[in-house]
């Protein structure tokens, strides 16, 4: 009894550990990128490229058959022993042993195998692509958890502080320092931080929604994202703005740079697919060269007739009956109604139209790439200015409140300062976390999985 008392208390508190537990943004990319549904599909595509790999090398291989069969026969028939005409009931039975193997068949069996090495390249890569870009779904996803989850407390804070704004201003109101109309403005800015606090506490629940979809997390379950402070502060002695990489680490991906490009998972998907298609084209070609093929085979029969006794016996009817045999075949392809011509103009243009769509895609990869450092260094210069105008905005919303509780000031222009001031921590919060998105599009256009560190 005390055993199974203290197991329900060791998964009680584990589950409650486990609610309480904050999902790093690495975290949760990893677990996306083990849980996702489109991920678990492209391994599956992968898998189908590495069986036709699998079958191209079986090409290379002898095909062995074996084949048993039996006959029993009635009524009038041919006798196989005296190949007469018959009325009696007979057995017959036949076991063969055959094998081919292709000698030449215009270099067909070597492009496919080389087809299928590249399309495995091409699955490996798409696979990886997945991968990447379910992580920098994940990885939005949680900036605008991570954002709404700041705005939260924010708005909590402002809950607090106009609650006391209130008790503040109805006891200079029974001093008579401030007017019922003071306290009146005081009570709206309370009733309006409230609504705000509940508005942006839906939007953090979608947010939330909307990563556990992305992640492929269940969604009856609690996930809890790391606050924005632990998410964009760094070590001491170092800059408020460092990222999370050394810059000297991070090309800037000037033209001189863009061989970078090639490490990228898309980039190299459209390459292997390019050089699947040259060998399709190749193998198509090769129907139009001759075929060379060697078998070689065995068989016998045993033949009874029903009813009968003079017949042999059975294994002396295997040993008697048994016949080899050895061929070569040389197939030459004349003429078979312009299907072979229509296949390599395919093959041919499929070629061209994968090697069109690697140099799209290196163009775009690296306009991509230019305009996310681009959007990177953007987000670290508006971060700082940010950061400038929250600090004059505090200073601003501090004086003003003095002067309220002075008499100097009313609560209209306390109330303005205020607003600007969450206006501008907002905004801040919000260059910070972008700053975190691009740098890591950034790497992710380098070729560096984001989700492995």
């Amino acid at each position: 009894m005390k055993q199974l008392i203290l197991s329900v208390i060791m998964s009680w508190c584990s589950v409650v550990v486990q609610a309480q537990e904050v999902w790093t943004m690495q975290r949760c990319m990893q677990y996306a990128v083990e849980h996702n549904h489109e991920v678990k599909r492209a391994e599956l595509e992968l898998d189908n490229y590495k069986a036709t790999k699998t079958a191209a090398i079986g090409r290379f291989l002898p095909e062995i058959d074996a084949r048993v069969g039996a006959q029993y026969s009635f009524g009038r028939a041919i006798d196989p022993e005296t190949n007469i005409y018959t009325d009696v009931s007979t057995f017959n039975n036949v076991y063969s042993l055959s094998a081919s193997l292709p000698v030449f068949d215009g270099f067909s069996s070597i492009h496919a195998l080389r087809a299928a090495k590249a399309s495995v390249l091409m699955g490996q890569s798409a696979f990886r692509q997945k991968q990447n870009l379910t992580a920098l779904a994940v990885l939005q996803a949680y900036a605008n958890a991570a954002y709404y989850e700041g705005l939260v407390r924010m708005a909590g804070e402002k809950v607090e502080e106009t609650t006391l704004l209130l008790r503040q201003t109805r006891v200079l109101e029974e001093v008579g320092r401030k007017s019922s109309a003071d306290v009146a403005q005081v009570e709206s800015q309370q009733a309006e931080a409230n609504y705000e606090l509940t508005r942006q506490q839906n939007l953090l629940a979608s947010a939330l929604l909307e990563l556990k979809k992305e992640m492929g997390f269940p969604l009856s379950e609690e996930l809890k994202v790391k606050s924005e402070e632990g998410l964009v502060r760094r070590p001491e002695g170092e800059s408020q703005f460092a990222t999370a990489v050394p810059v000297s680490s991070l090309h800037s991906l000037s033209p001189k740079d863009s061989s970078l490009l090639t490490l990228h998972s898309s980039l190299q998907q459209a390459r292997y697919q390019m050089q699947a298609s040259k060998h399709e084209w190749h193998q198509a070609r090769a129907a139009l060269y001759p075929s060379l093929s060697l078998s070689a085979g065995l068989n016998t029969t045993y033949f009874h007739t029903l009813h009968s006794d003079a017949s042999q016996s059975f294994h002396t009817q295997l040993k008697n009956n048994m016949g080899e045999y050895i061929g070569v075949v040389l197939n030459i392809p004349l003429f078979n109604r312009l299907q072979t011509v229509t296949s390599i103009r395919r093959a041919k243009n499929n070629y061209r139209i994968a090697c069109e769509n690697y140099a799209q895609k290196q163009l775009e990869l690296e306009k991509l790439a230019r305009e996310a450092w681009q959007d990177w260094q953007g987000y670290l210069k508006q971060t700082e200015q940010m950061e400038r105008k929250v600090e004059a905005d505090s200073l601003a919303y501090q004086l003003t409140r003095r002067q309220f509780e002075k008499g100097l000031s009313t609560a209209i222009d306390l109330h303005a300062t205020s607003t600007q001031l969450l206006k501008s921590k907002a905004t801040l919060l919000q260059c910070q976390l972008m700053t975190i998105v691009k740098e890591q599009l950034v790497r992710y256009y380098q070729g560096i999985e984001i989700w492995t560190e």
